[in-house]
Parts: structure tokens; C-alpha cells; sequence
């Protein structure tokens, strides 16, 4: 969303029972490496299920620049014809990544090991963002960053034509720096290797290994993960079935948990295990999920989701490893935690500090402004349940799962809850609203 574009208030009110059967948007994470695989193939590659929000459309915007070709056909299939990896051209002009953490920071390590020098921008959330997490192993191979003070966009990366390879221990579980570093390997002569100290989501190595490239996986001593690949590679065109994503499935989800009597089933959601935190972390929590259907589509477990709203949720302790299978969803599972009795204790949330915005803080100011018990204990977020006065105005600094999770949250409320600005949603559902409505749920302008 430009920084410019006007603020678009909206509230949510206290809402019937929801039901329906529905569809979320496809998967973001791996919508965004659909298309940048796809461009580093030799080939074309048929996508079906893309998520068509700001996000991915500046990625696929950013391969053409790239030298790809990326188009998309009228029934909603997009075709990349890549170049190879090793063939990227020179951009003309600067790439603007709107607000997409996980397309800058995935683009940067491909871009890292060509010899070429790249611009990157994006919108007033992801200037303020840090680069220095991906740029810092990255400049091991051999690349040169060029950012603004404490490594935040713009962003100039100055690849290199010869890259070494490199083997980098994550500080923390984050699947954007794995990944970085691994496309980085793509094109370094000799092994790259990452070792993680907790697993995080491995979509990249997934869908590496369905485009040809050969990753070796194997699990350390204290749990974590120690990923491997030999560059360079060659990757072959592979058609991708874009399955929907569990991050956005999270907020209808959410809303049937808390509001009695909901029945609602939503499709095709992707089951990657290192996905799955939040649907383990509402289930423990006492919430009535089943999931049926379960198949496989491209390396990715699919399934559906059968919610219902007949349990009163219960506040639990959620561990600290989980968070790298949910670290998008810890905003809405504070508004479920809001809902339960007792009290919920969210361990290990650092990362959310350096999301689309300062998430921890964020939720924290949300929760205040709509009279929720909650403190912050170092990285620690607990959240007394019960009644949810609402009445609140949340300020979402752009961030998309923030206005979300905060209308899901007025839905149950004894007031309505309003968001500042609704528009940065459509970075990544841009059917949030309609679906949400078509559900039941009473979503209003603010002030109307």
C-alpha cells in the first residue's frame, strides 16, 4: 500500500453464527516462490491457485524485471518462462516490493550471486523494516548491500560473479534467511549450507526439490535442522497447484472458535506440518477442528478444515518451539486467547518485533485499546480470557495481520472494534471482507 493512499477506517460488530463453506486465497509463501522458481527455470512453468494479492504481484512484477517472462491468463492461471539460473539481467529501473517482507529478502539472495546490481524500494512498512538479518550472511558469498541507516530499505545489492559458498548458523528459527541463503547457493560453485536451531518452514526445500535441485535435509542432535544444497544448479519448469493459505485460513478460523454455534468449513488449506502450529495450539486449546480430505499436491500435504463453535476455548501455555509453525498467526491467536477462560501464555515471540511491524507491540496496543488483560514478559505475551469489552480503535502501522486479527476480534465483542486502516489487507487477502460477510460477519465502515 503507497504511504500516500488514504486511510480507510473500518470496525466490526458483534456478529450471528457464522457459517459457510469456503476458499481462502493461496498460499502467500508459497505463491512467491512459485514465481521466482519458475523464472529461474528452464522452461514454463503453469501456476493454478496463485495468490493474487500486492505482495505477489509486485514478486512477479520484480522477475519480469529480472528477465523472465510472467503472464496471466484469464481464468486466473499465470505462465513463467524462466531464464535459468545464472542468467538474470540487469533490472532498468528500481524494484519496488510494496510491502512484502518475504519478497525482498528471498530476492536478495538470488539477485546476491549474479553479477548484477539491483535496486530495491517498497512501501512506507517495509522501509522500515531490517535487512541486516539477510544481508549480513549474504555478504559472505561475496555480495555488496548498500541500505539506509540500520540496514533498512532502500536497498542496493551489488551481486557477485564469484560467489563463495558458504555454511551460516541462523541466531534464530527464520525461514526468509534460510531461504535467502539457499537461493543464494543456487548459483555458488560448491555446498551451502544452513543450520537452524529449530525448524522453520521448509517450503523452499520442498519446492526445490519438485523444480529438479537436489536438497539434502537431516535433523541435529538439539532438534534443529542442518539444510543443504551443491551449486550450481540447473532448474527445470514445474507446474505448481498453489494450495490456500493456513495464515489467512487463521481468521475465519478464528472467528467460528469464538463465535457459539459456527459451522464452517474451509478448503484446500496447506498442511505443511511446520504450518500447522496455530491448528495444534486452538485444538489443545479445547476448539472443535477436524480435518478432512488430507492428500498431498506438489510436495505439500492439503486438507480441509471442518470448524465449529460449540467449545468455549481454554487458556493454555503455548511453547516457545512452536513459534516458528506460527509466527504469522500470533496476532489472531491473542484475540482467541482473549476469548478463553484463564489465562494464555504466547513464549518465545521475538521474531514478531521485526515483522510488518513491531507485532508484539502492536498486539499489545490493540489488546489496551479494547480493555483485554494482557502483559508482556520479556518475549513472552500473556492474555487473560473472558469477556471481550471491545470499543476500541487499533492503530495496524500497515500491517495486514493486525487489521485482521483485530476484526475478528470485534465479531465477539460487547463493542465494536475499529481499525485504523483497512487497506494494507489487501496485500495478502484482498477477499477478506466479502468472504468474512458472505460468513456472517458484521463488518462496517467505522463511524457508520
Amino acid at each position: 500500500m503507497s504511504s500516500s493512499q488514504t486511510k480507510r477506517p473500518l470496525q466490526s460488530l458483534k456478529s450471528r453464527a457464522l457459517k459457510g463453506d469456503i476458499r481462502v486465497p493461496g498460499d502467500k509463501s508459497i505463491s512467491h516462490r512459485s514465481l521466482m522458481f519458475g523464472g529461474l527455470a528452464i522452461g514454463e512453468t503453469k501456476i493454478t491457485g496463485l495468490l493474487e494479492g500486492e505482495d505477489v504481484l509486485a514478486t512477479a512484477e520484480a522477475m519480469r524485471k529480472l528477465g523472465a517472462t510472467v503472464n496471466r491468463d484469464n481464468d486466473g492461471t499465470w505462465h513463467v518462462t524462466g531464464v535459468g539460473v545464472g542468467a538474470l539481467r540487469e533490472p532498468d529501473s528500481v524494484i519496488d516490493m510494496g510491502n512484502a517482507g518475504t519478497g525482498i529478502r528471498l530476492m536478495a539472495g538470488i539477485v546476491a550471486t549474479h553479477p548484477i546490481t539491483t535496486f530495491f524500494t517498497g512501501d512506507a512498512s517495509l522501509c522500515k523494516r531490517p535487512m541486516g538479518r539477510v544481508a549480513d550472511p549474504l555478504a559472505e558469498f561475496g555480495a555488496q548491500f548498500i541500505t539506509r541507516e540500520r540496514g533498512r530499505p532502500p536497498m542496493a545489492v551489488i551481486g557477485t560473479d564469484e560467489a563463495k559458498p558458504v555454511t551460516y548458523t541462523l541466531p534464530m528459527a527464520s525461514a526468509q534467511v534460510k531461504s535467502a541463503v539457499l537461493l543464494a547457493g543456487l548459483n555458488t560453485a560448491g555446498t551451502t549450507t544452513v543450520i537452524e536451531p529449530k525448524p522453520s518452514r521448509d517450503h523452499t526445500e520442498r519446492m526445490l526439490r519438485h523444480f529438479g535441485v537436489d536438497v539434502d535435509v537431516s535433523i541435529n542432535d538439539d532438534g534443529g535442522r542442518t539444510v543443504s544444497l551443491i551449486g550450481p544448479v540447473e532448474m527445470k519448469a514445474a507446474d505448481i497447484v498453489v494450495p490456500t493459505d493456513p495464515s489467512s485460513a487463521a481468521f475465519p478460523l478464528v472467528a467460528a472458535l469464538i463465535n457459539p454455534e459456527s459451522q464452517v468449513t474451509i478448503r484446500d488449506v496447506c498442511l505443511n506440518p511446520l504450518r500447522t502450529g496455530l491448528i495444534t495450539t486452538l485444538i489443545e486449546m479445547g476448539g472443535d477442528i477436524t480435518i478432512t480430505n488430507e492428500r498431498e499436491e506438489a510436495g505439500e500435504t492439503i486438507g480441509d478444515l471442518v470448524v465449529s463453535g460449540k467449545n468455549r476455548l481454554t487458556g493454555i501455555v503455548v511453547p516457545a518451539e512452536r513459534a516458528p509453525s506460527m509466527i504469522d498467526e500470533y496476532p489472531v491467536l491473542a484475540v482467541a486467547a482473549a476469548y478463553a477462560q484463564g489465562e494464555t501464555r504466547m513464549c518465545g515471540l521475538e521474531e514478531l518485533r521485526v515483522k510488518e511491524s513491531d507485532r508484539l507491540a502492536a498486539v499489545a496496543a490493540g489488546l489496551a485499546a479494547n480493555g483485554i488483560i494482557h502483559r508482556i514478559e520479556g518475549d513472552d505475551l500473556i492474555v487473560t480470557g473472558g469477556d471481550v469489552p471491545g470499543g476500541g480503535m487499533v492503530e495496524t502501522h500497515l500491517d495486514h495481520r493486525i487489521a485482521m486479527s483485530f476484526l475478528v476480534l470485534g465479531l465477539g465483542a460487547n463493542d465494536p472494534v475499529a481499525v485504523d486502516d483497512a487497506n494494507p489487507i489487501a496485500t495478502s487477502f484482498p477477499s477478506f471482507e466479502a468472504l468474512m460477510r458472505e460468513l456472517g460477519a458484521n463488518l462496517a465502515p467505522a463511524g457508520s
